[in-house]
């Protein structure tokens, strides 16, 4: 589980001109687990005295590399079917009137996602030990969502843990269908470049070398096109390690360069302006947003708290600047729909619903329905991609290969017309 340094520091720290690192490290906890993690602080010293003051042994700490941070994706592997699974049976058993202690066992015997099943385990011996649910889920923040997590809080407090485990395995498994049907409008583009770039490799490799023989024989001169895919097939039979190796640089460049700020702000205004695939962001972050926001205030989460863990939650760096910046406007008592309108980002249903929500004091209501309107554009939007992407990749495939062929058979009928005439 990976322990940072509050961020009003780190900050405070920036605003002083002092440098932040970050550093990893590793460490022993109370109960004697070895913990891994990175933290953003001024020099070790201060790595040290964060790590002790939380009652931890640290074994060693070196500087963080851009490749060994922290990245949560999915939370330790813990996806959105196996958390709202794990909703949906956890609630069901303490409909049935079994105690927390019991229902945590009992998801330790079902549970199949090997991390979230040693999560439970262990959350089931915080909680013989005194410790509420909320707060023994808060020490797997890797596996439990802060979501999920502030959510069995208001459950706690209003004694209606039961339905807010019930929203929450609804919010994951409408997460889930988004995030499926996204994938499947991107998955079959990416399938299809692959075969495409089989397809060239492959002749490039065994079909050219076997016609470039027979030209060689013949001594013909050979046409510019040909002569370009002869040099194409060379340089793949015979440095294709050093193509391999830049291919890999750019690669490894391309993703570093993605986790800057710049980078994640370009890539992300790129992919709103691309054709069809912009449409579907903008309608994907438009129902997680609603959906998100529906379960949380109607649960008595504050929205301010409620926006602020959307905003982490959106994948898109311009749609989650656009949400951390109207969480700050709400805290300066503007109503949120302003700043989703100011934005430009999110199309007019969603901020005018919000508006209607706020102005008669059922904003649960309308983001509900907004968001299930937005869900429902996702899969047409998904549907619409796969009309329009399958022709189209046809088309370039053929664009790619046909200049192959007719590379390899233009000297063939040259050499065929000369010896017919001869």
């Amino acid at each position: 589980m990976g322990i940072s340094v509050r961020p009003e520091e780190v900050e405070s720290k920036k605003e002083k001109g002092d440098k932040v690192a970050s550093f990893s490290y590793v460490a022993i906890d109370s109960s004697g687990k070895q913990v891994k993690g990175t933290m953003e602080a001024n020099d070790v010293d201060a790595v040290k005295g964060a790590l002790k003051s939380q009652g931890m042994i640290v074994t060693s700490i070196g500087t963080a590399s851009a490749l060994s941070k922290d990245i949560k994706i999915g939370g330790s592997g813990v996806k959105a079917r196996d958390l709202q699974l794990f909703c949906t049976q956890f609630a069901s058993i303490l409909h049935a009137g079994v105690t927390i202690i019991q229902a945590m066992d009992m998801m330790v015997d079902q549970t199949t996602n090997k991390n979230l099943k040693a999560a439970c385990a262990d959350v089931k011996v915080l909680i013989e030990k005194g410790d509420t649910l909320s707060a023994a889920m808060t020490q797997h923040d890797d596996v439990f969502p802060e979501m999920l997590i502030n959510m069995v809080e208001a459950g706690e407090q209003s004694g209606s843990l039961e339905v807010s485990l019930q929203r929450m395995a609804t919010q994951f498994e409408k997460d889930a269908k988004l995030s499926s049907m996204v994938m499947q409008a991107l998955i079959y583009p990416v399938v299809l470049l692959i075969v495409i770039i089989g397809v060239v490799i492959l002749m490039l490799v065994k079909v050219v070398p076997q016609f470039q023989e027979t030209f060689n024989e013949v001594d013909a001169e050979l046409p510019k096109l040909t002569l370009i895919v002869v040099a194409a097939s060379h340089a793949v039979m015979h440095t294709w390690y050093i193509i391999l190796g830049v291919v890999i640089l750019i690669v490894v460049a391309f993703k570093l360069w993605a986790r800057t700020e710049s980078g994640a702000m370009i890539i992300g205004r790129t992919i709103l302006k691309l054709p069809l695939f912009g449409d579907l962001v903008i309608k994907q972050a438009s129902a997680r947003l609603a959906r998100t926001l529906s379960t949380l205030t109607t649960s008595g989460i504050p929205l301010i708290t409620a926006v602020e863990m959307c905003g982490k939650i959106m994948t898109n760096r311009v749609v989650k600047t656009v949400v951390e910046d109207a969480k700050s406007d709400i805290e300066k008592g503007v109503p949120l729909s302003q700043p989703l309108e100011a934005s430009g980002v999110f199309p007019p249903l969603l901020y005018q619903m919000t508006r209607i929500g706020e102005e008669t004091g059922n904003l649960e209501e309308m983001l509900d329905n907004c968001a299930q309107f937005y869900e429902e554009e996702v899969e047409n939007a998904t549907q619409a991609i796969a009309t329009v992407v399958e022709p189209l990749i046809i088309v370039v495939m053929a664009g790619i290969v046909a200049p192959i062929i007719g590379a390899v058979m233009m000297p063939m009928l040259s050499i065929y017309n000369a010896v017919e005439n001869a």
